[in-house]
């Protein structure tokens, strides 16, 4: 096979199936990706030790610790991306994986283009920008930094000027989550749970379902995260 470029994005597979390994490992290696492969936590909790990488793919069962116990381990430590695999799909398990802080979810037996294009797409919004960015996009909205102006389309969505610092603060690092006291300290008010309630009325304005929020989520114990397009 042809070698890949430097640059190329590093996944680390956990899943005890052996079968499913080999074959991620081969299906994203012809797809431009590095891949590395572990049968359990207790092994991926080594290789993460001593390499750097891009997004894990994450078996839910697994023998000895589970997956989600792993995923809120990771995510307690660092923003690093997580795609969930699962045998089962009881709305209950997908809930708690995203509560745990998972980028994704996808059901076994599953697609490998559909897969594929999960991935591309959680790697594409932790992209870091490279420089401040104007505007950031979110389904339908647009949000100019500068001007402080959230559009849909033509319409223009009223912000207030606190919703406007918080919409700039996570325009300045979208994809990695920024810390409730972090937030607070810019607010006048100084506390967290002012922070909730802004970030409340933000989704409304910015999420068809604000209960269950796709660009402005929740990162247990940490504080929030913007997902941008």
């Amino acid at each position: 096979m042809d070698s890949l470029p430097d640059n190329a994005a590093h996944i680390l597979v956990i899943d005890d199936d052996q079968r499913i390994r080999e074959l991620l490992a081969q299906y994203l290696f012809q797809n431009g990706f590095r891949v590395t492969t572990a049968a359990d936590a207790a092994t991926a909790r080594a290789t993460m030790a001593g390499l750097v990488f891009d997004l894990v793919i994450l078996d839910v069962m697994m023998p000895g610790e589970s997956g989600l116990d792993l995923a809120r381990d990771l995510k307690s430590t660092s923003s690093i991306p997580i795609c969930m695999l699962t045998a089962r799909a009881e709305p209950e398990e997908r809930i708690e994986g995203l509560e745990a802080g998972v980028d994704d979810y996808i059901a076994k037996p599953f697609e490998a283009r559909e897969l594929l294009l999960r991935l591309q797409n959680i790697l594409k919004r932790r992209q870091g920008p490279s420089g401040p960015r104007d505007e950031i996009t979110m389904g339908e909205f647009v949000f100019h930094v500068a001007r402080g102006e959230l559009k849909r389309g033509e319409e223009s969505i009223k912000l207030t000027e606190r919703e406007r610092d918080l919409l700039r603060h996570f325009a300045q690092r979208p994809g990695t989550p920024v810390a409730r006291h972090e937030l607070a300290a810019d607010d006048s008010t100084g506390t967290e749970r002012a922070v909730d309630v802004q970030i409340n009325r933000l989704r409304r304005k910015i999420e068809s379902d604000p209960a269950h929020p796709v660009y402005l989520q929740t990162v247990r114990g940490k504080g929030y995260i913007l997902y941008t397009d």
